[in-house]
């Protein structure tokens, strides 16, 4: 079994960089550090330093202890937090994982649910690409993660897709762009300045196969990983927008947009990605109840737009 008094000794090293200095930080002699660590590698059967003149450099095992290192130690961290928090100042801690291509008004409906349940739940949210966040929840570093796609294809995380609703998508411009736009919908589309999500928006691929379809060619004026920072620059008139419909009111209030048509025929879909296969964590259990009963609700009835 893995020592982990000596995996410390091996740490408290690895960061000083030098035996000597952790060995003042730790109160201890450069003996005892060094035969602690040396045990540590004999009972691991690898190099974890190499001694390059006066100094120590890690081996690529070593590299690879301290990563884990690192991770073990900020957990134990976090227990020790944990631990010696007041019991009536103990709160549920819901850590969630929000992929970048969902939009912030859609992240902020699906997960509010989960901050007004009886017990008090302390919301902390990590926003990155599906993957990483993915492997966060393989570890369970992550209870949660809100995605626009369901578990990726092809990964190694034992994980499920709990499908919590769909809606179709909403055009915007700024006013005075939307003025000068002329045509009908969806015409008014053709050769007009168009910002669209990134290549990893679930989204993507099906608006450009629908404007393909329909053979409209706008100008593709940029392209976004962040959703928040399209609108931003769709709200200041560099390109037309889109958002999910079930918040078109809400886009339209804060940026002070123009609708310009919607289509059902493109859709986007969000999802609760979690190592359950039934959800039993109260604050998801609540954001899926509320996603399907409220926030989801009006897209499931039959659109005329297209």
């Amino acid at each position: 079994m893995l020592n982990y008094k000596q995996l410390h000794y091996f740490w408290a090293v690895a960061k000083a960089g030098s035996i000597v200095r952790a060995s003042e930080r730790l109160n201890l002699t450069p003996q005892t550090l060094s035969g602690q660590i040396s045990l540590l590698e004999d009972a691991l059967d690898v190099a974890l330093f190499l001694r390059v003149g006066r100094r120590l450099e890690l081996t690529e095992t070593g590299r690879l202890a301290l990563t884990y290192a690192d991770e073990v130690f900020q957990i134990g961290s976090e227990l020790e937090e944990a631990l010696r928090s007041r019991p009536e100042n103990v709160s549920i801690q819901f850590r969630v994982g929000v992929d970048d291509a969902v939009p912030k008004s859609i992240a902020y409906r699906l997960l509010s649910p989960a901050t007004s349940l009886t017990e008090p739940i302390r919301l902390v949210c990590r926003e990155d690409k599906l993957v990483r966040l993915t492997v966060e929840l393989a570890i369970q570093r992550l209870d949660m993660v809100l995605a626009d796609r369901p578990m990726p294809a092809g990964t190694n995380v034992k994980g499920y897709s709990h499908k919590l609703g769909e809606c179709g998508i909403t055009f915007f411009a700024e006013p005075r762009l939307a003025a000068q736009l002329k045509q009908p919908w969806p015409q008014v589309l053709d050769t007009a300045p168009l910002l669209i999500p990134g290549k990893e928006a679930a989204v993507r691929g099906p608006l450009m196969r629908w404007l393909d379809l329909r053979q409209l060619r706008p100008r593709i004026a940029g392209e976004f990983d962040d959703s928040a920072l399209m609108q931003a620059f769709g709200q200041a008139g560099i390109g037309i927008f889109i958002a999910p419909s079930v918040i078109a009111h809400e886009v339209q209030r804060e940026h002070g947009v123009a609708v310009l048509g919607q289509t059902d025929e493109v859709t986007e879909q969000f999802y609760a990605i979690s190592l359950e296969r039934r959800l039993t964590h109260p604050a998801v259990v609540a954001i899926n109840d509320t996603a399907h009963r409220e926030l989801f609700r009006e897209a499931r009835k039959p659109s005329l737009a297209s």
